[in-house]
């Protein structure tokens, strides 16, 4: 069973797309996806509605990871053919997965979405449908007032 609201967020580290290590120590708003596998449609049909919601994101002031055990090969690959502009962790040995408790299944995690703020979890999604995730996480966010948009 993933991380629970008002559970620690854990501090991470892991590879993105362009082999560049990046920490996670949630203190800002933070919307951390695991996904199974780089470009399978559900998995593209999710991380491009992510992309598409970007910068209302980023005017909420909430940063997007997405998390795969692909490597960084395949995540770079899956960035360029697809025009995504935030940061693909990737996770071969499954160590985030593990970090926040996400199920992994023949190698796969389990498609689970974590909403993080003030160093905790805030939300989590499981059994995710990828078509219309990103919106309802940031409504949800909006919502539960965990972040505003400028007027």
């Amino acid at each position: 069973m993933p991380l629970a609201p008002g559970d620690d967020a854990p501090t991470v580290t892991a590879p993105n797309q362009d082999g560049e290590t990046v920490s996670l120590a949630p203190a800002e708003p933070t919307v951390l996806y695991f996904y199974p596998k780089d470009d399978t449609p559900g998995c593209t049909v999710e991380a491009n509605q992510f992309q598409r919601e970007r910068e209302t994101y980023a005017d909420a002031g909430v940063d997007v990871y997405g998390v795969s055990t692909d490597d960084v090969d395949s995540h770079r690959s899956f960035c360029e053919s697809e025009g995504l502009e935030f940061d693909l962790l990737a996770d071969p040995d499954a160590e985030l997965a593990a970090a926040f408790d996400v199920e992994v299944r023949n190698g796969k995690p389990a498609r689970t979405t974590f909403l993080l703020a003030d160093g905790e979890v805030k939300a989590v999604y499981e059994g995710v449908d990828p078509d219309g995730h990103a919106r309802e996480v940031l409504r949800d966010a909006l919502e539960d007032g965990f972040v505003t948009l400028p007027e």
